[in-house]
């Protein structure tokens, strides 16, 4: 620890930090555009400028190191002018319109604007061209918005290890997008949404479905419903003054009622498919490897998250038969709900209408798949963002902090506590074990609370091991076998746990992937901004969830038991294989 001082007053602060982070250890506000937490420094923007005694100019707080006896300050004139000039500049090269923005909300620079007092601009001049790019089913980028911040550069390349946006050119001409200033459908983007959830201003955003949702609600030929991913119910809350982690799943479902829905179920009910489904498969391959002698695709790899499976396709496509072959959660409701339901409310599947609500851009783009059809009826018709559906439900008057609790709707209603933490990084991993480990040896799975603390919260990549005794007859062949897993969250650490498996230094059975940090409760469609904290606050608000539930493992779901014995007959079935199963191809860049 060291002794600097802020704005007068002395102060103790560890002497790794930078002046913007010691700043903010200790409460002091120091403005940026450019810098994400955990991330090296950019110093980009120079929004975040203090002045320190002695210096010569005015330094970036964000890449400048504390040391003992430091006098800095954050506040006076120097430095309020500085970045009234900084931002100035920027809104000068600012193509937007803030009554028509959709940012115009929630936008990081127009709030420094008045934060700093700008109500006219000091500078006019030429202004970038703007280009929109619409070529993805999941992003819409405006160049013109840009204000060149880098911070979507990093999360692309840093953090995700995707790299399709770069700066390019120099100075006023600088552009930030995928190579030779293409579109993104042209290059290896993932849809994850991550450069929209760190975007300041509307630079890059999810393309809406809203109007299109509207429609179908207007339409008396359609019945429209909505399935709900449990990471919402951790995060909606956020677009209306809730502090993260604020559970607000009853509220959620009353307004999704008073939108005009027809059903309102939930994600987790095909959560819990996912696992009867995605466990089994796995037990199969473990039977084919070490009974038949036929070694299968090991390890199986999760298939939840559709960032994750495009990034397989462009950089691992040799890994692809190692993928489960589930459809995500999303994805089977919207098949179960275009055959079983159709069929049980006598409704044509082309006039039924199914909506998902996701934390997730990349969810757009998987409902878009060839892959994700029947008889050329698509699985699911269209994707809301966490972000989209507060938006929807502000813009239709309905004062959802006032709302009671509802329920959701049968059949797809009832969900256990393990579908719940598929929300977060580790989830899908925990409650695979806790199924298949009942499934395996007849026992409950050996860990208290039912939780794996290996496995739990966010570290990069978590490894646990679970060792079979005394399994029932049917398993005999994996008594004293144990069974390896890991976990990865952040596209940047699937890279490295592709690596361990491909030097052979690790060999495991089982690995969960999920795109975005922190799992779902941190994915691109998310409230923003979202940071480590409320990304802690969100996922213990969905292990509160699990735990407060009756039924925590999804083979004890009555309602899946139900459908297996009325329409799937069993896991791995042929109506399962039909409905809830696919196959992935490599994929080239255009």
């Amino acid at each position: 620890m060291i002794g600097i001082t802020f704005n007068g007053t002395e102060y103790k602060v560890d002497s790794s930090l930078t002046i913007l982070e010691a700043a903010k250890s200790i409460g002091v506000h120091i403005p940026t555009l450019c810098h994400l937490e955990g991330n090296h420094p950019q110093g980009a923007c120079r929004v975040c400028v203090v002045e320190v005694a002695g210096a010569n100019a005015l330094v970036a707080s964000c890449s400048t190191p504390v040391r003992d006896g430091m006098v800095i300050q954050t506040e006076n004139r120097r430095v309020r002018e500085a970045r009234k000039t900084v931002v100035d500049l920027m809104l000068s090269e600012h193509v937007g319109d803030c009554r028509y923005c959709d940012r115009g909300d929630d936008c990081e620079l127009q709030d420094l604007s008045n934060m700093l007092g700008l109500r006219e601009p000091m500078y006019a001049g030429e202004t970038p061209p703007s280009v929109f790019d619409l070529s993805t089913p999941a992003l819409v980028r405006d160049t013109g918005k840009c204000i060149k911040c880098r911070r979507c550069v990093m999360v692309c390349n840093e953090v995700q290890n995707v790299g399709a946006l770069f700066p390019q050119n120099r100075g006023f001409d600088t552009v930030i997008g995928p190579a030779f200033t293409r579109d993104l459908d042209t290059v290896a983007c993932v849809q994850c949404g991550q450069c929209a959830a760190v975007c300041p201003v509307g630079a890059i955003t999810e393309k809406s479905h809203i109007e299109q949702i509207h429609q179908a609600l207007d339409n008396p030929e359609k019945t429209v419903v909505v399935q709900t991913a449990p990471a919402i119910r951790a995060a909606l809350g956020e677009c209306f003054g809730y502090e993260a982690g604020t559970l607000v799943t009853g509220k959620m479902v009353t307004a999704l009622k008073l939108m005009g829905f027809d059903g309102v179920f939930d994600t987790n009910f095909t959560a819990d498919l996912t696992i009867l489904e995605e466990g089994s498969e796995l037990l199969k391959r473990l039977k084919q490897t070490l009974v038949d002698g036929k070694p299968a695709a090991l390890p199986q790899f999760s298939s939840c998250s559709p960032g994750w499976i495009k990034y397989a396709e462009y950089f691992h496509p040799d890994f692809l038969p190692n993928l489960s072959t589930c459809k995500s959660p999303q994805q089977m409701f919207g098949a179960l709900a275009k055959s079983y339901y159709a069929q049980q409310i006598g409704v044509d599947p082309k006039d039924l209408v199914v909506v998902s609500v996701m934390p997730c851009t990349a969810k757009k783009f998987e409902a878009a798949r060839p892959e994700m059809t029947q008889n050329g009826i698509p699985d699911v018709d269209y994707v809301l963002t966490t972000r989209e559906l507060g938006q929807m439900i502000r813009s239709m008057g309905i004062d959802f902090r006032n709302l009671g609790d509802s329920a959701m709707d049968s059949p797809f209603g009832l969900s256990s506590g393990a579908a719940d933490i598929f929300a977060n990084t580790g989830g899908v991993m925990e409650a695979a074990l806790r199924t298949v480990y009942e499934i395996v040896t007849g026992r409950d799975f050996p860990m208290d609370n039912l939780h794996v603390a290996p496995i739990t919260g966010l570290e990069g990549i978590k490894e646990a091991s679970v060792l079979i005794t005394d399994p029932v007859d049917a398993w005999k062949f994996l008594d004293g076998v144990e069974v390896k897993v890991a976990v990865a969250h952040g596209l940047g650490n699937t890279e490295k746990v592709m690596e361990l498996i491909r030097s052979g230094e690790k060999s495991w059975h089982f690995v969960e992937i999920m795109t975005c940090p922190g799992g779902c409760i941190g994915g691109g469609g998310q409230p923003r901004f979202t940071d480590d904290a409320k990304r802690r606050a969100r996922i213990a608000a969905i292990y509160r969830e699990d735990e407060g539930k009756p039924i925590r493992k999804s083979h004890k779901n009555p309602t899946i038991e139900a459908i297996y014995a009325d329409y799937l007959k069993e896991p791995l079935g042929e109506r399962s294989h039909h409905l809830l199963h696919t196959e992935y191809e490599k994929r080239s860049i255009v």
